[in-house]
């Protein structure tokens, strides 16, 4: 072959490339892209040019296909198959991601599509940087049986692994059906987009075979419903584009993995500023509910804190912010709904997210205001024992700094899980306003002084009256500052730069536990 012969060679060989490169980029065609985005949906490589700084994205396993004959299958090999997997960056920050194609056969999860993902975490695992799903599939590629089986089975051992070594997060843009809803449910947050994504375990259809209940998929597995009622979803979504821009926000307070402390950014609030609006906010009236929202807002830098579960089991507030540019994780009582009791859902949401922050090293910042665990039939039949040990476990067994504000109610089996001194919170402050007490002045004097009060007279005045005497020695935090379970009592304008300062103190806290394989926390 002469010299012009061989040039020409290997432009053709370039152009065999791009071309089947081209090919691989429409994945099932115009048709199935015009109907994606009919549905207000974006493709899989439109999401991720979205979602990753522009031009960092780099695809790998662009050009795999799979090894199927049945049903059909050998004249539907599209290269990559049903999802794009690659690499790129997010806010200059590297970061793994896969996205499943809908065009290709539904994003059905396939062998092929098993590969692929699981390479890409193996990598992210190696390389220690966070994963994220973007989720669009009608479930397991029925026409491959045990073979997408097994796929799903690599996925979630792996999911399983990663846990606790590199964030996970899952972006629900689209169905996500049958065995394919324990991957996400098992990362480490879910996003959902409401009206187009929907996650359940039996369909419509099959529980009206069973049960004869009339069901839509939004009312069973919609974004609203995992966002407020199953906890599922930590995140609901307008659109495809805010699901986005909540994941890269997301991502900002993470570290890359867990031998990484959280990212810092260059403070630009004062870390001597003190809102004495503060001194004010909590209400005179132990019985008046406020928002806890406005504590942490005027505490910690200006506009940094982002709250997680939002909308499930809204008694419970946490989410991660900042205090002198370091990200911390914070986790409160919320007066306004259910006067801040504990419940099932909240304990949840709270020991879940409290192990979440020690596994990746945010130091844990708690509000306390609640007058114990939520009484009822409901509840205890519910597993109410049960649900509130995890508070208490996770906060016991993570060894990231704590720090503890009591700023009103801390009453009983509650005060003691909610990062009390002696669980090993590192430092615990409270507020004037602080009420430390087994129980309620009222109901403790129905106990305490129920011989006293059935002699007498004047009942209701002599009951008020026992009512000043228990809040005088118990509705003030002196008693436990003089007993050392609480380490200091501080104007609540002075609570941020205390806390920065204590973080300062802890930053390079060396937590120890005992040898064990693992514990066994109440599930």
């Amino acid at each position: 072959m002469t010299s012009k012969g061989k040039k020409q060679a290997k432009k053709d060989l370039i152009s065999e490339l791009n071309k089947i490169r081209k090919n691989a980029e429409l994945g099932g065609g115009q048709e199935k892209i015009r109907g994606q985005h009919k549905k207000g949906k974006l493709t899989a490589r439109e999401r991720v040019e979205a979602f990753f700084d522009q031009g960092s994205f780099r695809e790998i396993d662009a050009l795999m296909t799979h090894r199927q004959s049945d049903f059909g299958l050998d004249e539907k090999k599209i290269p990559g198959d049903s999802v794009v997997v690659g690499f790129g960056k997010v806010d200059g920050r590297m970061v793994a991601a896969f996205s499943q194609d809908f065009t290709v056969m539904g994003g059905s999860f396939s062998e092929v599509q098993g590969q692929k993902v699981a390479k890409i975490f193996d990598l992210a695992l190696d390389a220690g940087v966070p994963v994220v799903g973007l989720m669009d599939s009608v479930g397991a590629r029925i026409q491959e049986g045990v073979y997408s089986l097994a796929a799903y089975s690599e996925l979630f051992w792996r999911n399983t692994q990663a846990s606790g070594v590199i964030p996970q997060i899952s972006v629900m843009l689209g169905p996500c059906a049958g065995g394919s809803v324990y991957s996400p449910g098992l990362t480490d947050f879910v996003i959902m987009t409401r009206a187009t994504s929907h996650m359940f375990i039996t369909g419509p259809k099959v529980i009206k075979s069973v049960t004869h209940e009339d069901v839509d998929l939004e009312s069973l597995g919609g974004a609203t419903v995992h966002s407020t009622k199953s906890g599922v979803a930590h995140f609901a979504a307008d659109s495809e584009a805010e699901a986005l821009e909540i994941t890269r926000k997301l991502l900002s307070y993470l570290p890359s993995n867990n031998a990484e402390p959280p990212p810092a950014l260059k403070p630009e609030d004062d870390p001597y500023r003190q809102d004495q609006t503060l001194d004010s906010l909590v209400p005179a009236d132990p019985e008046e509910a406020y928002d806890m929202r406005q504590v942490v807002e005027k505490i910690f830098d200006r506009g940094s804190f982002f709250p997680v579960h939002l909308d499930f089991a809204p008694n419970a507030l946490v989410g991660f912010a900042r205090l002198h540019g370091q990200a911390v994780g914070v986790i409160a009582n919320q007066p306004n709904a259910l006067a801040g009791v504990l419940d099932i859902n909240s304990s949840d949401k709270i020991a879940r997210f409290i192990r979440f922050c020690d596994a990746y090293n945010f130091p844990l910042v708690t509000f306390i205001d609640t007058p114990g665990f939520l009484p009822g039939v409901q509840q205890e039949h519910g597993g109410i024992i049960r649900h509130g040990a995890k508070i208490v476990y996770a906060y016991s067994e993570a060894t990231v700094p704590k720090i503890a504000v009591i700023v009103r109610k801390a009453y009983g089996g509650a005060y003691i899980v909610m990062s009390s001194k002696y669980i090993r919170t590192d430092l615990v402050f409270a507020w004037p306003t602080a009420e430390i007490a087994v129980m309620g002045a009222d109901g403790a004097v129905d106990i305490l002084y129920s011989k006293q009060l059935k002699g007498v007279q004047d009942k209701e005045g002599t009951r008020e009256d026992f009512i000043r005497d228990y809040q005088d020695k118990f509705s003030k935090p002196y008693q436990a500052a003089a007993s050392g379970h609480v380490d200091e009592i501080i104007i609540p304008s002075e609570t941020r730069p205390r806390l920065i300062a204590s973080l300062e103190l802890l930053k390079n806290k060396q937590g120890q536990t005992r040898p064990k394989k693992h514990g066994n926390m109440p599930l």
